[in-house]
């Protein structure tokens, strides 16, 4: 049997022109969700708080997120009580490309083009790849 190891980015993986996108929407997806569950708010409570359908939340719950944008969900983030930053520096020379990451503090995982990687964040700190 023959095993071929991903690229960390199911997406790409799976031939998605778009991957880097698709993974971190999903990733912001998983963490409305998280939010959401946190603070105890069923879905129909949750799109109410969200000013969104229910069937449109449902749907970005469940992983279907095409035709939301990344700008809509930083919204929804923001209305679940977060602050939401967009950082651009320049990449470093090591990299070819510039690099698309998200990065949630309270943990600070960082999504780009490849391998999910967490990494400590100290108090006060900024994370920077």
């Amino acid at each position: 049997m023959n095993v071929t190891t991903g690229s960390g980015n199911i997406f790409e993986d799976l031939g998605f022109d778009d991957a880097p996108e698709m993974l971190a929407k999903s990733r912001l997806a998983s963490k409305i969700n998280e939010l959401i569950r946190e603070k105890g708010l069923r879905q129909q409570a949750a799109a109410d708080l969200l000013g969104i359908k229910q069937p449109k939340l449902s749907n970005l719950l469940r992983g279907d997120f095409r035709g939301i944008s990344q700008l809509m969900m930083f919204e929804l983030l923001r209305k679940l009580g977060n602050d939401v930053k967009v950082v651009v520096e320049p990449k470093p020379r090591t990299h070819k490309a510039g690099q698309y990451s998200i990065v949630f503090a309270e943990g600070a995982m960082v999504i780009a083009d490849g391998p999910i990687r967490r990494r400590a964040k100290k108090a006060g700190s900024t994370t920077r790849d």
